[in-house]
């Protein structure tokens, strides 16, 4: 069986397995586009992203991932079912509890939200080009109405409030990243566009004393090099899991 499709609370999650599992799982956080449904993902649609996945699970990876509501913008409701995906896949598969994350843009802010609140469960962290601060992105979003008016939606959805009730909230927010000296980290950024460019741009300065203190590792990468994502992610992986 290479891939299992299953539901909690009415929402669909895969499992994809290696032929040679080495016992180490990946919970995947998606970005906008993500979505999981009964009988595909866009992980397996996206040819990129399916080159990742077979990376991992080549490496002996236990692969799991969540639809999360699609575009929750790490609402308190995608944290608690990401923590519920993880506990039943610890339940069910033959796993070490302590999990890696891959984050990517949107998924950030849940693995956020788990780093802070699941810290003994997380064996390390991936993101690719996140969107590390809510409040950053909205500021940056208002810039471009067209954007603005369709994220708006979409929190409203998320978080089931005004999208003035949130945009309050979000604009007293702490802009610090939650650094966490337990969890070793990995920051990748493909330099494309103007928006990616400019986000990477925040995302650098708001974790600059982690990098140049070498807390955090990071990498820039042109987007013809996209390709070799997956082998430095699985790289990254390996060297945190020598302490079981």
């Amino acid at each position: 069986m290479e891939n299992r499709n299953f539901q909690l609370d009415n929402e669909w999650n895969i499992i994809h397995y290696p032929e040679k599992p080495t016992g180490f799982g990946i919970l995947i956080l998606g970005d906008e586009r993500h979505f999981v449904d009964a009988k595909n993902s866009f992980w397996l649609q996206n040819e990129g992203k399916l080159s990742i996945i077979n990376k991992f699970k080549e490496s002996g990876y236990t692969i799991f991932s969540s639809n999360l509501y699609g575009r929750n913008w790490g609402s308190d409701k995608a944290f608690d079912l990401a923590a519920r995906l993880y506990q039943y896949v610890i339940r069910t598969e033959i796993l070490n509890t302590k999990i890696h994350i891959f984050a990517e843009g949107m998924g950030a802010l849940t693995a956020i939200q788990l780093m802070k609140r699941m810290t003994g469960q997380i064996r390390s962290v991936v993101f690719l080009n996140p969107i590390l601060s809510l409040k950053i992105h909205l500021e940056q979003e208002k810039e471009h109405k067209f954007f603005l008016k369709k994220l708006s939606k979409e929190l409203e959805t998320a978080y089931q409030c005004s999208f003035k009730q949130l945009e309050e909230k979000v604009l007293t927010q702490n802009e610090e990243f939650p650094y966490d000296h337990h969890i070793p980290i990995k920051m990748i950024h493909v330099l494309s566009g103007g928006r990616a460019y400019n986000q990477t741009k925040f995302n650098l300065s708001l974790i600059k004393h982690e990098v140049e203190s070498h807390k955090i590792e990071s990498s820039l990468i042109l987007p013809e090099k996209k390709q070799q994502i997956g082998a430095m992610i699985v790289k990254f992986f390996n060297r945190h899991e020598k302490i079981l």
